[in-house]
This record gives structure tokens, sequence and C-alpha cells, in this order.
């Protein structure tokens, strides 16, 4: 592969890690700005174990490893505590729904009535995490920084 055509899928990698990284950081900061303690309750009434300590641990990973993502700081090892929180939402929440990430229950004159989303979104999340992972360093990030210091 000629060096352009890394150079190019490196930096069309670059929106989805910025993308997938404010996805991260808005719903940790949700959870914070709502306290964890009120996220697990939801997580206690679907049945995880431990849901305080997976409240707090949900938010702290996705405000940290968001940051991450978003600064492009140690992105590989950033993706892994968030592909775990992909996968356990995606199969204790959102499988049960089916793939739809809009699902369409009814329609009022106010507008359509949606209802809970499906894994699709999950499933996004997870391949552009998987890329990221494999990629190297995008542009504009730390770890293309320190790449380049190291060469």
């Amino acid at each position: 592969m000629k060096m352009s055509s890394v150079l190019a899928a490196r930096w069309a990698l670059l929106p989805m890690r910025v993308v997938v990284a404010l996805g991260f950081l808005v719903h940790g900061a949700a959870k914070w700005n709502r306290g964890p303690a009120k996220f697990a309750v939801l997580l206690g009434q679907i049945g995880i174990p431990a849901p305080m300590a997976a409240a707090w641990s949900t938010t702290v990973v996705e405000l940290l490893c968001g940051s991450a993502l978003l600064i492009g700081l140690w992105v590989t090892v950033a993706c892994i505590p968030l592909v775990v929180t992909m996968l356990v939402a995606m199969f204790t929440i959102h499988v049960h729904y089916g793939f739809s990430a809009v699902n369409t229950v009814g329609l009022t004159a106010a507008g359509p009535q949606f209802g809970p989303p499906g894994y699709e979104i999950n499933l996004l999340y997870l391949a552009i995490l998987a890329a990221l992972a494999v990629s190297g360093p995008t542009p504009l990030s730390i770890d293309a920084v320190r790449q380049a210091e190291r060469s």
C-alpha cells in the first residue's frame, strides 16, 4: 500500500475518533451530572451485579477513555474498556429491542413516538472502536506526535 493511501486512511478515521469520543463524553457527562447512583438504580433493575460499582466504573470509563480518544492519547488501550461497556450495554439492554436504533412505535399529531433503541448503535461504536484500535495513530492526535518523536 502506498504511503499516500495509508495517510488518507488515517485521516478518514479522524472524524470517527472525534465523534465516538464525543458520544462517550456526552453519555459519561450525563451519568456524572445526574449522579451515578441514579444510573445504578437502572443497572440494578436489569440485574447487573454490584450496580453502584458498575455505575461508577461505567461513568469513569466513558469520561476518561472518551477524553483519551478525543485528544488521541493511548487510543488502542482506551478502546478496550469502551468495547466492554458497549458489549455489556448491547447484551443486557439493547439486544432485547432488535437491531434498529430507531424503533417507531406510533405516530401522533405531535409526531412520531419512539420505543427503546436496538443494538445498531452499539455495533457502529464497536466497529469504529475496533478500527481505531488496530489502525495506528490518526492525525491530530497525541499518539501521532509521540510516534513522530520516536522516529
